[in-house]
């Protein structure tokens, strides 16, 4: 009888899955790096866990140069591109990205690690974002556990861009109409392509 390890069952832009089980990644190198205070466009970011339990949820903030106290940014949920199988929040090439939106754009950024395909498999990445965007939407009154969005998000202009992930991740995890549920406010919101944004109807 013929081994089938090395026949392939099934081929994805990212993996591959042979008729054997097993698993073959595509992935490009990941550099992660730290957070930091950027020297040139004086854009601050940190790492915050926001879900200790497990899977825990983290984000990476990025907040634009602060020229006045309690000065109020508009704020952008981001999540980061790579098929749900690859990259981070954390790789280089996302943490500048964000670096620069925050800075040209003048925006809060809160950026999701979310859990990657084949360790925790869809619908991880949904649920992850979810879970984020609840934290989030803990920090409307003022009151959250993150001084950085209590003190300088404006939450009455809220966007969401979603690098090259399909409309699915927006619409499964609820995010298009579940920023209403979780802040208890009304809020508008509008869905252009990749980036969707809330301004606040109160």
């Amino acid at each position: 009888m013929a081994s089938n390890e090395s026949e392939i069952s099934q081929e994805f832009r990212f993996f591959r899955v042979y008729k054997d089980g097993r698993l073959e990644f595509f992935r490009p190198p990941c550099e992660k790096i730290p957070p930091s205070d950027d020297p040139i466009t004086g854009v601050r970011s940190k790492d915050v866990t926001v879900s200790s339990e497990p899977p825990v949820v983290s984000t990476r903030i990025f907040i634009p140069k602060i020229t006045k106290p309690n000065q109020k940014f508009p704020l952008l949920f981001y999540v980061h591109g790579g098929g749900f199988s690859m990259l981070s929040a954390f790789a280089k090439q996302y943490h500048d990205f964000c670096t620069t939106v925050s800075a040209q754009a003048n925006v809060v950024v809160v950026s999701v690690e979310y859990g990657l395909f084949p360790d925790r498999p869809i619908p991880a990445c949904y649920d992850d974002s979810w879970t984020a965007l609840q934290w989030v939407a803990s920090h409307v009154g003022g009151n959250g556990p993150e001084p950085w969005l209590n003190n300088h998000a404006d939450f009455g202009r809220v966007f969401h861009w979603r690098r090259q992930c399909r409309r699915e991740h927006f619409s499964h995890s609820g995010i298009s109409g579940g920023f209403d549920r979780v802040t208890g406010r009304e809020f508008g919101w509008g869905d252009f392509g990749a980036s969707v944004f809330w301004w606040d109807r109160g």
